[in-house]
């Protein structure tokens, strides 16, 4: 027997559709959702790209109903039944979602119809994409302009896992899938500029419950510059981080070296392998490290750069024949020693009236939790 739908109204609620990462499928062409589009969405487009930009042509050539009769001809047949199929399955797997084109115009109103006619009665969202993108604009617009306290301190200190066990601790590097530095790059690519702020915006919005239970709420964030790899942070971000309070972690060099050893070379290593297998993930493993330390040879200056890049690759070797990543500290200790510490201690010299609290990890926690019921 097949399953059956409860009907439910179409909907304008973007905050909430953001705030509880509704799940929702996306009928624009796959080029759309790659330049913006929502967390939990799920693309499964009525045109693909080149259909798209062939019934677009024809729109400004002949018009509306030219076009519409070519959108008709091009999706038809067996290409409509697997399309439909594809839609009734996610309607199902996603009872309270929605679907959603660009603009809640001809393209989610047709994949609606279709669905209806084939027994699947699914709500849209009204005025699609463009709506929900405002929506979340404007969320960041005035929940980023609420107080905040930032967590500083040199690579190593812990400050995205303290970010993490804040109540109000918004994670930025993890919504960028980006760490931020040189070597902040993952296995999974960053998202557009559109995406991140989307998923930025129901952070936020999900985050809001807890906020009104706080004495007194902040958001904790980490102190970050103004872009994380490709993304770049909304400018009413920006502005609110640049006046904010600073709590430094200030931790024993080598509590620093362990963490990173562990999530640099113990886990990426590891990640590496599970996502392309032992010999091919010891070579991307290889590779993120050396661009890394590539992006940022002219900072270091040619000749530093051979000396460390000789250094890694010896130590990526004894790495991958001993099982041991020490070996690496041989490159990363004067790494941190000669540029990264004493770049982040300018930055943070030049915020120096912003600091109000400095601790280790363990004070900067207590801290945080008592002045700020984070």
């Amino acid at each position: 027997m097949e399953q059956k739908l409860t009907a439910r109204p179409d909907t304008s609620d973007y905050r909430a559709l953001l705030a509880q990462a509704t799940p929702l499928i996306d009928v624009r062409a796959p080029v759309e959702f790659t330049q913006g589009a929502l967390p939990a969405a799920l693309n499964l487009p009525l045109m693909n790209n080149e259909e798209r930009a062939a019934v677009g042509t024809c729109y400004k050539q002949q018009g509306q109903q030219a076009a519409l009769a070519l959108g008709h001809r091009l999706v038809q047949g067996e290409t409509r039944e697997q399309r439909l199929a594809a839609w009734k399955a996610a309607c199902l797997r996603h009872p309270q979602g929605y679907l959603y084109c660009a603009r809640g115009g001809l393209r989610s109103h047709i994949v609606q119809q279709w669905l209806k006619e084939s027994g699947v009665d699914y709500p849209l969202v009204i005025g699609g994409y463009k709506a929900l993108r405002q929506a979340a604009a404007d969320a960041i617009d005035a929940l980023a302009r609420r107080p905040l306290v930032l967590v500083g301190g040199c690579t190593g200190s812990g400050k995205t896992l303290l970010v993490r066990e804040m109540a109000t601790g918004v994670d930025l590097e993890a919504l960028a899938r980006h760490r931020g530095s040189s070597f902040g790059r993952t296995l999974t690519a960053q998202l557009s500029q559109a995406s991140f702020e989307n998923c930025l915006a129901g952070d936020l919005l999900a985050r809001e419950a807890v906020w009104q239970t706080l004495p007194s709420p902040f958001w904790v964030l980490e102190d970050e510059g103004r872009t994380i790899g490709a993304n770049h942070l909304p400018a009413a971000l920006r502005e609110q981080m640049a006046c904010s309070p600073v709590a430094v972690v200030e931790e024993p060099f080598e509590r620093r070296l362990e963490r990173l050893g562990q999530e640099y070379f113990v886990a990426m290593q590891q990640a590496w392998c599970e996502a392309y297998g032992e010999e091919a993930g010891w070579r991307e493993f290889g590779d993120y490290l050396h661009q890394g330390l590539y992006a940022i040879r002219r900072r270091l200056g040619l000749q530093r750069f051979a000396a460390l890049a000789d250094i890694q690759a010896q130590a990526l070797s004894r790495h991958q024949q001993t099982g041991r990543h020490e070996a690496h500290f041989d490159w990363l200790i004067p790494l941190l020693k000669e540029y990264y510490d004493p770049m982040y201690r300018y930055q943070l010299e030049k915020k120096s009236a912003n600091i109000v609290f400095r601790g280790d990890y363990a004070q900067v926690k207590a801290w945080l939790a008592e002045r700020y019921g984070g």
